[in-house]
């Protein structure tokens, strides 16, 4: 009986102690998108209305810039040549940026079809987040739909190459998880946020399986996660908030 009583209260003492730990550390409206530069050690943060931001880990707002009328839901850092991937939604195109400056490099198209399914519906509940992973991108639909459906909620993964105009899907991952409105990775393991379900899941890529999935606080609307080298979770809150939540990951 006590040991009954003790499983059934851990998950609540757990969903405590980890919200006790979250603090808002800056206010961006409509804050959609979220990643983390290791080299800068900087965080950079996107909303919809198509403003570009770079932060301290504090959350102090060192850079902002308006890109123009675009309705920005993720951003990615490619460290390697120093640029921002930005999803613009409402054209399911990669904008791509050039980190220092934050000037406008070029646009990439992303294909909505794969295997004849079409994936990606063309304006609202497009892709909303987006992670580079061994030279392949991962973008998540948002949509309420299960796969095999049309505009399914499902992972579609890119070849990036920078020289291309439009980027192929070359594979789709199906975590049967609908609302997938944020995307990143630490260290193998890609974690995916829901919205609409208030859960962090972590999936294994290698093994191609869900390996853990937590509750999050239903009062924020979550869209873009990313975590820092110390295993500090960020996330962008559509209501105008950086949320950070200290050691999510030990």
């Amino acid at each position: 009986m006590i040991k009954s009583i003790i499983a059934l209260f851990l998950p609540l003492l757990f969903m405590q102690n980890l919200f006790a730990k979250e603090k808002v550390i800056a206010n961006i409206p409509e804050a959609s998108g979220i990643c983390y530069s290791n080299i800068s050690d900087s965080l950079f943060v996107v909303n919809d209305e198509g403003t570009l931001y770079e932060l301290t880990t504090k959350g102090k707002i060192l850079r902002e810039k308006k890109l123009g009328k675009y309705d920005l839901e993720a951003v990615e850092v490619d460290e390697e040549n120093a640029l921002l991937l930005l999803i613009n939604e409402k054209k399911d195109s990669i904008i791509v940026v050039d980190k220092k400056s934050f000037d406008i490099v070029k646009k990439i198209k992303i294909d909505r079809e794969y295997k004849k399914i079409k994936l990606l519906k063309k304006g609202g509940d497009g892709i909303e987040g987006l992670a580079l992973y061994k030279n392949k991108l991962y973008a998540s639909n948002q949509s309420k739909k299960m796969f095999p459906k049309e505009d399914s909620s499902v992972i579609v993964i890119l070849d990036y190459k920078l020289e291309e105009k439009k980027l192929k899907i070359i594979d789709i991952i199906n975590p049967e998880i609908k609302d997938i409105s944020g995307l990143t990775f630490y260290k193998d393991t890609l974690y995916m946020i829901s919205d609409k379900n208030s859960k962090i899941i972590s999936y294994d890529i290698k093994k191609s399986k869900i390996i853990d999935t937590k509750k999050l606080s239903k009062k924020y609307a979550q869209e873009g996660i990313a975590f820092d080298t110390k295993g500090n979770l960020y996330i962008a809150d559509d209501n105008g908030k950086i949320l950070k939540i200290k050691n999510f990951i030990k």
